[in-house]
């Protein structure tokens, strides 16, 4: 199936989020950004690739812009709005997922697949396969044990954690992400057809060189698999290798060394 499906583009302005515009772009490059986050996290990613490529991220309900919204506790329902938001239009499109937006990437990818298309490249950082089970438990119920949480991933400026208003908008977004990833399992099947390239940071406490692997079981296409120095957000010290990476596949097409 190659026609292109109606745009709802009330909703998608809600959701969709884009950065330097790239009007000789041939491939777009949609990013979900990590539990707690938002679409701005990937700005240093557009500003990085080289080859001319429209970036875009999801802007998820309920923090900055959207900061009005509901939450979404649920990764089905966030994958449906957000599969809604991003009907395929006919070009060539690839996925970029971290941590829980690995997830969500995955799950808007099988919906594409219902309809009979397929983004081109799914790459997914920093996050266990779909149908592994956490075998640890996250405590949530404090402000102070989600703040323990956040700062056991260095993924937050100490400086931002030190300013109240900052804090009340970031605690509860992260909470209920997490919330939502610990309900999700895909069962063991559960797979996609296009080419999936996975990546992790060497020294990420929470997903091991064994987690990250097992994407390969969620494919029936390519799979690539790279390692980057760096903990759970290593993308932050290597937006530039990252950039790289994603154009090498786009270059040698299928899964690059």
């Amino acid at each position: 199936m190659n026609s292109a499906i109606s745009v709802d583009t009330e909703h998608q302005a809600r959701w969709i989020r884009a950065f330097h515009p790239a009007p000789t772009a041939t491939l777009r490059l949609i990013c979900f950004p990590h539990a707690g986050g938002s679409a701005v996290y990937y700005r240093p990613l557009a500003r990085a690739l080289s080859l001319p490529i429209e970036v875009r991220a999801v802007q998820y309900p309920g923090r900055q812009d959207r900061m009005r919204e509901p939450f979404i506790d649920n990764i089905s329902e966030l994958a449906e709005q957000v599969a809604r938001a991003l009907p395929p239009d006919g070009v060539p499109t690839m996925f970029f997922g971290h941590s829980m937006g690995a997830t969500v990437a995955f799950e808007v990818a099988r919906r594409w697949e219902r309809l009979g298309h397929s983004p081109i490249r799914l790459f997914v950082s920093g996050r266990r396969a779909p149908s592994l089970r956490a075998d640890y438990q996250i405590p949530l119920a404090t402000d102070d044990d989600v703040l323990t949480e956040i700062r056991s991933l260095a993924g937050t400026d100490d400086r931002l954690l030190a300013e109240d208003d900052l804090l009340r908008m970031i605690i509860p977004a992260v909470r209920n992400d997490y919330r939502a990833v610990e309900t999700y399992l895909a069962e063991p099947e559960a797979v996609v057809s296009c080419p999936t390239v996975a990546m992790r940071g060497t020294q990420d406490p929470r997903v091991s060189g064994k987690d990250i692997e097992k994407w390969r079981g969620h494919t029936s296409g390519a799979f690539a698999l790279h390692s980057f120095g760096g903990g759970h957000f290593y993308l932050e010290q290597r937006w530039d290798q990252v950039a790289a990476l994603v154009e090498r596949h786009v270059s040698f097409g299928a899964c690059a060394a």
